[in-house]
Parts: structure tokens; C-alpha cells; sequence
């Protein structure tokens, strides 16, 4: 990134939650397709195959597919300098496995890029996003198989070539970190990333090795290619990260925090640091758990590393102390923090959380930053008026925005981006549920599948529009 670019003010969505047309222009069957809708509390079902009388959100999702034009028109409206989208792997390459790619999809993707362009809107694409073709994991094992690492690089160059020139910031990976073989994992974080039930593994610590380390060499591999095929291609990978704080100043529970809030971060070392990392490699030979790493995959480690960090962030936890049998654990691990609010969903509200968690990566990596994930869930109601008053949402964001800026100004951290999650109502993927609504613009979709799908702006619409136009010539160096 230069240092006088204009900061990317704008937001995040992802294929599976917004595209819909799940079935249309030769679209293969991704693991998102077969799963329905529920809260985290209780899995979501995953099915085989897609069965009648069920409901699969991904599916009819918003109808970005049809809609995009009307959706980028309205984020160009907001100001938006960059959207980041995820493009569908199964969309390119139905099974995952064939020799050429489907052209209907490319040039879906390259009609979504160039309306992009024609708004003045940065594209940042991410190459998987939850999107794996269903065959692959049927067929190859997923990414338990290296085989499918390869398939993954050819969807890469398909797509580095087909938007060559285009397209300048690549994200590799969206949040492959939520699996670590060391401690319990959920079959909705093991689905979501690799198609595969964590309660159905055989070897469950083995299995998760082996897919984390897999992902991690293709991430590196798909950096060193979109080089070659584009030298002016910057990539980088997207982690969602959640500090966990010590209870108190006990020294064993700083501890639990130190090992909490790290225990994800052994990816990010192996993709910014040359190699993977030797403290993993231990750990791994200790529980019993087999991993080799090749001379080519030292070779990939070095020469494959990421140009930029993006960072989700929702939320922070404490971390877990004796006696805490009987405490609330949140979704990502850890326990509730009792001085902090809550969400609808449990989401500790913590601004503060997210300068933390830019100091921390960034003193670590030295590395530009983009936020690529932040903001808040909630049940959205419309008034008498037909307004929608979301000044929570607003609230929310203008606090983690103020922590961005201080970040930035006061901590001298690089961040060259925020990307609001997700600016346009989507289908949760943690819940499948519509009720749950992060965005600037309300889409007429219930969880009964009722609604005509009309677009509708909120008050953090004309709110977030404005935050633009006041920070429209800041720099990511004086944001």
C-alpha cells in the first residue's frame, strides 16, 4: 500500500449469505447450500444432500445475484472506497475438481467487479469465504487431503487471471483460524470452514492439525501465485480474533490469557514470519499428533508471505480460571466479561477490544492492517413512520471507530481500512437466521422466508454517509 491513499472507508459481505441463485448458471453445490437454518445454541442441521421441506438459507439469500447493480448503487450513495465481496468457489468450478471453470460464473464475478469500478468502489475479493464445493469433501476428504490444495490453487489463478488488472487487493482465507487442535471445537466452526462435523472426526486433534496446517500452506502458495500471475497484487488473509482478558491480576490467570488470546495466532505467524512455527511443531510432537513439513512446504512458507492482515473483530472474553465451571462461555471461547453489555446474541460489547487487538497484531507483524469485519447483530424494528431508528448501531460503530482512530493517531498503528460488517442485511452464518441484522440498509426478508425483498435505508444509512464525507481525504497514515 502507498501512504497516500485514501483510507477505505465501506464494507464486507460474503457469496453464501447475499447471493442466493444457489442452483442458476451452472453453480455446483457448496457446503453453505446444505445446511439449515437454527441458532449456535443448538447446531444448525447439515444435511447430505438438499431434502424437501427443508429450509436452506444460502439458497435465495438476499438475491445479490440478481440484484448487485441496485446494492452497489446504494453503497456508492453511502461513499463507499472499497466492498469487500467473496466469490463462490463452486460458482467457478462446480465440483471443485474439473479442468476448466465454469464461464458463466467468471463473468458473474467480473460483472460484479466492473460495477464496482464504475461506482468508484475498491474491489477486495476473497477467494473462500465458507465456500467449498461439496464434492470435494465427499470425494477427497476436504482439506484432510493435500490433493484439494491444488485444486484451490487452480480456482486462484482462474480468478487472479480472469481480474487481472482489475482487482488489486486479494483476501486468501476468511477466519480459518476458529479451528485449533488443542482445544474442543464445535461442528458448526469445523462445517463452516471445512465442511466436516467435528463430533463426527476419528481422530479429532489429528484431523484438525492436518486441515489448519493444509489451509495455512495454501494461503501461502495462493500469496507467492497472484505475485507471479500480478506483481502489483497485494494479498492478504482475513482472521477473526478475540482478546481474552485475565479475571484479575493473578498471575496464573494473566497467564490464561496470554495462551487464550495466542492460541489463534500460530497461523498468522506461519504466513507472516517465513516458516511455520516450531512452538506448534512441539506441541503437535507432544500430543501425539504427525505433521511433516516438506522442504517444498519450507520453500512455500518463505516465499508466500502476506502483504496485509485482515482483521475481524466482534468482541473480547475472559479468559477461563479455576472455579469457572458454572460461567456463560461465548461462542468463540472464553467467559463472559461482567463489566461489559452484551448483545442479542451474547457478543460482549468491547470498542476497546478492537484497539487492543490492532496494537497487538501490529506490534507483532508490522504489517498494514484493514478491518474487514466489525459491527452489530440486532433485531431491527420498522416504526409507524416506515424508519427504521437503529441508533444502537450507530452507537456501536461510532465507538469501535473512535478506538480505530486512536489506534492509528495516538498508537501509530497502519491500518489502512474499515470495513463494515455487513453493510446490506444478510443471512447470519452463525444462525442462518434474516432477524439477526447487521446493516446500513434493510432487506424485507423474515426467517418465515415472507418478504418482498425491498431495500430499504436505515438511520445508520445517512449516518455512516456522512462519517464518510467528514474522513473522505484522511490517509491511512492520519485517519
Amino acid at each position: 500500500m502507498k501512504k497516500d491513499e485514501l483510507f477505505l472507508w465501506g464494507g464486507s459481505i460474503a457469496a453464501h449469505q447475499c447471493e442466493g441463485a444457489w442452483n442458476q448458471d451452472g453453480k455446483g453445490i457448496a457446503i453453505m447450500d446444505l445446511v439449515t437454518q437454527g441458532t449456535y445454541e443448538i447446531p444448525r442441521e447439515i444435511c447430505q444432500t438438499v431434502e424437501k421441506g427443508k429450509y436452506y438459507p444460502s439458497h435465495d439469500g438476499i438475491d445479490f445475484y440478481h440484484r448487485y447493480k441496485e446494492d452497489i448503487a446504494l453503497f456508492a450513495e453511502m461513499g463507499f472506497k472499497a466492498l469487500r465481496i467473496s466469490i463462490d468457489w463452486s460458482r467457478i468450478y462446480p465440483k471443485g475438481d474439473e479442468e476448466t471453470p465454469n464461464q458463466l460464473g467468471v463473468q458473474f464475478y467480473q460483472k460484479v467487479v466492473d460495477e464496482l469500478l464504475k461506482n468508484g468502489i475498491e474491489p477486495i475479493v476473497t477467494l473462500y469465504h465458507f465456500e467449498m464445493p461439496v464434492h470435494l469433501v465427499k470425494s477427497y476428504g476436504s482439506w484432510t487431503n493435500r490433493k484439494v490444495i491444488d485444486f484451490y490453487l487452480n480456482y486462484c489463478q482462474t480468478m487472479f487471471e480472469a481480474l487481472k488488472g482489475k482487482v488489486r487487493y486479494w483476501v486468501t482465507f476468511n477466519e480459518m483460524n476458529h479451528i485449533d487442535p488443542q482445544t474442543e471445537a464445535s461442528d458448526i466452526f469445523t462445517y463452516i470452514i471445512a465442511g466436516l462435523k467435528y463430533t463426527e472426526m476419528e481422530n479429532q486433534k489429528q484431523t484438525l492439525a492436518t486441515i489448519s496446517y493444509n489451509m495455512t500452506l495454501a494461503s501461502v502458495k495462493a500469496v507467492n501465485l497472484a505475485h507471479t500471475v500480478d506483481s502489483s497484487n497485494q494479498v492478504g488473509c482475513v482472521f477473526g480474533l478475540t482478546p481474552a482478558y485475565p479475571l484479575n491480576c493473578d498471575p496464573q490467570n494473566a497467564m490464561n490469557s496470554l495462551k487464550e488470546t495466542d492460541r489463534e495466532f500460530y497461523q498468522i505467524d506461519a504466513m507472516c514470519m517465513g516458516k511455520f512455527p516450531e512452538y506448534k511443531l512441539k506441541e503437535y510432537h507432544v500430543n501425539g499428533i504427525d505433521l511433516v513439513v516438506s522442504d517444498a512446504d519450507k520453500l512455500a512458507f518463505q516465499q508466500g508471505k502476506l502483504d496485509f492482515i485482515g482483521l475481524n473483530y466482534y468482541s473480547s472474553s475472559v479468559a477461563h480460571y479455576e472455579g469457572d465451571d458454572d460461567n456463560e462461555e461465548t461462542l468463540f471461547g472464553g467467559i463472559q466479561n461482567p463489566y461489559l453489555k452484551q448483545s442479542k446474541w451474547g457478543w460482549a460489547i468491547d470498542p476497546i477490544g478492537l484497539r487492543y487487538l490492532l496494537n497487538y497484531v501490529y506490534r507483532r507483524y508490522a504489517l498494514p492492517i484493514i478491518i474487514t469485519e466489525n459491527g452489530l447483530g440486532a433485531i431491527d424494528q420498522i416504526d409507524e413512520n416506515g424508519e427504521i431508528q437503529d441508533d444502537y448501531r450507530i452507537e456501536y460503530l461510532q465507538q469501535h471507530i473512535e478506538q480505530m482512530e486512536k489506534a492509528i493517531v495516538e498508537d501509530y498503528v497502519e491500518c489502512f481500512g474499515y470495513l463494515m460488517w455487513g453493510p446490506i442485511d444478510l443471512v447470519s452464518a452463525t444462525t442462518g437466521e434474516m432477524k439477526k441484522r447487521y446493516g446500513f440498509i434493510y432487506v424485507d426478508k423474515n426467517d418465515d422466508q415472507t418478504g418482498t425483498l425491498e431495500r430499504r435505508k436505515k438511520k445508520s444509512f445517512n449516518w455512516f454517509q456522512e462519517i464518510i464525507k467528514e474522513k473522505t481525504s484522511f490517509t491511512n497514515e492520519n485517519v
